[in-house]
């Protein structure tokens, strides 16, 4: 079973907006969750330990703190929380990852947007988005004016483990689904992610030029996740159109 650990003194979350960023195609979500956490300065709210996660300490640039892989980030001014992941994250680690969020979630109003890209032709001129989700989170995609699929399809890997513990335990979820690239890190898809989808659902207006000025480093930066994710493509968050008669 996964364990949450607050680790920062302030008062305990109580309604807040949660951003799962897992690494999938062209990590997308990994990408946007990184980049929120960065220019809202978030601060460091909780751990999250699974067994079935790889047992590694991370560092980051300027900063000599070692945390594990798997962390909760709050911006109180925003009411959001980010769900950030250094690593890839196997089926059976959402799971557990799922249910402990289901767990800790109780008696609070946290409200999930989950993450995931899917497989685009290099030859559209911008990567295209559009939302899913059940209950009242349908409704908050109406609100904000987010698309609704063009094709059946399923979303898979460990977002698709919490969407459907959220269908499952009958939790009000958002999921947005944006044309990535299947190959390389994409800050672009990522950008149109966060502009497009998570600004409008959440009504704050997310800075989004550093995502676009600095593809090429973060393409570098996330290179060395993306092989990873490649060698493991049951352990990537993605989208995928099935057909109507599949």
């Amino acid at each position: 079973m996964a364990t949450i650990e607050q680790v920062d003194d302030e008062a305990a979350v109580e309604e807040m907006t949660l951003i799962e960023g897992f690494p999938g195609v062209g990590l997308v979500g990994k990408i946007a969750a990184d980049h929120l956490i960065e220019v809202f300065a978030m601060r460091h709210h909780a751990n999250i330990y699974c067994a079935d996660l790889p047992a590694v300490a991370v560092y980051h640039e300027g900063d000599a703190t070692l945390r594990p892989p798997m962390r909760l980030y709050v911006d109180d001014a925003h009411d959001l929380m980010v769900l950030q992941s250094d690593v890839p994250v196997g089926s059976a680690a959402a799971e557990d990852i799922a249910e402990t969020l289901e767990e800790w979630s109780g008696g609070r109003s946290i409200h999930p947007i989950y993450l995931s890209g899917i497989p685009r032709d290099q030859n559209d001129a911008s990567p295209t988005l559009y939302g899913v989700g059940n209950d009242k989170g349908v409704q908050r995609l109406e609100a904000a004016g987010i698309p609704t699929p063009a094709e059946t399809g399923l979303i898979s890997g460990p977002t698709g483990v919490l969407l459907y513990q959220a269908i499952r335990q009958e939790t009000s979820v958002v999921g947005l689904v944006v044309g990535s690239d299947p190959r390389f890190p994409d800050p672009e898809a990522a950008e149109v992610l966060v502009r497009t989808g998570i600004g409008p659902l959440v009504d704050v207006e997310i800075p989004v030029d550093d995502l676009i000025d600095s593809a090429e480093q973060i393409r570098r930066a996330k290179q060395r996740l993306a092989q990873q994710m490649q060698e493991a493509q049951d352990e990537s968050t993605q989208a995928r159109p099935i057909g109507m008669y599949q």
